[in-house]
């Protein structure tokens, strides 16, 4: 797997080449860019796809130490990744996390669409009841190590304080024992964890609602209609906010649709990505 040295670390992503429009697609936490696998398959015979797995618990390689681990170092990390790797009028693609909404107000240089999937937004941050139990137990001596120990237990992934609030169907064991191992067995990538976790900013994802009307490009708001994590409102705000947004509800979803609904995601990527602008690019 191809890796990049960053201010903030080393980051490895998977990049499928070719000369068609480049898409780069995000995950969210406690996942890593294999959650793209489905999509990918689909887009990658005429479009470049690049899924970095950022620093979110199932990264593989420690950040630096010295340098602080944010969600808003994050969303440096994410523009420092497009410029390191010269990527030209990117369609940005983010799911469950909130960091894209920031990086296209505030570094929209190298985009060209951005595409917002049942992610945090305004005020539900750390999202629903999993996502503040998360960010409790990374207050708590040894809570990080509890909670992968409680998750490397297979029987409890689908609980609703677990996986299981992300999706409706489970994920195969195989691809959710890959995200789990970096927390469950290394005490650095813990520690990432904790930093990202214990530095959050309640006020980020509403200055990014602030700062979105800015971005006036053309943007698509995707949203699972059974999500249990993000408000359904949510989608219809975002795009609201957006000079060019529009939304796009799939059924039968929940917040990772490109789990659940992989094909009906991966439709919509394909069909927005090929539309003209109003300027004809």
């Amino acid at each position: 797997m191809p890796e990049i040295e960053l201010t903030a670390g080393t980051i490895q992503y998977e990049d499928t080449g070719g000369p068609g429009p480049v898409v780069v697609l995000l995950h969210g936490l406690v996942h890593d860019a294999t959650v793209w696998r489905k999509v990918v398959a689909d887009l990658r015979s005429d479009h470049r796809c690049i899924t970095p797995t950022l620093p979110y618990g199932s990264h593989r390689t420690p950040m630096r130490p010295d340098v602080p681990l944010t969600p808003d170092s994050v969303i440096e990390l994410i523009a420092e990744f497009l410029d390191r790797l010269d990527l030209r009028e990117v369609t940005l693609v983010e799911s469950d996390c909130g960091r894209a909404q920031t990086v296209a107000a505030a570094h929209p240089e190298r985009l060209a669409r951005l595409v917002l999937i049942s992610c945090e937004a305004f005020d539900n941050y750390p999202p629903g009841a999993p996502g503040k139990m998360i960010s409790l137990l990374c207050r708590v001596p040894g809570g990080v190590f509890l909670m992968a120990r409680v998750l490397g237990l297979r029987a409890l992934r689908r609980f609703p304080v677990g996986l299981g609030a992300l999706t409706k169907r489970p994920v195969p064991t195989g691809i959710t024992d890959g995200w789990l191992r970096p927390l469950r067995t290394d005490k650095a990538i813990r520690y990432d964890f904790k930093r990202y976790n214990t530095s959050v900013r309640r006020t980020e994802l509403l200055e990014a609602a602030e700062a979105l009307p800015s971005f006036d490009r053309p943007a698509l708001v995707v949203w699972a209609t059974e999500d249990r994590m993000m408000p359904r409102e949510h989608g219809r705000r975002l795009a609201e906010l957006l000079p060019q947004g529009r939304l796009l509800e799939i059924e039968d979803s929940c917040t990772l649709i490109a789990e659940d609904q992989p094909e009906q995601l991966s439709a919509a990527l394909r069909a927005f990505v090929a539309e003209k602008t109003a300027d004809g690019a």
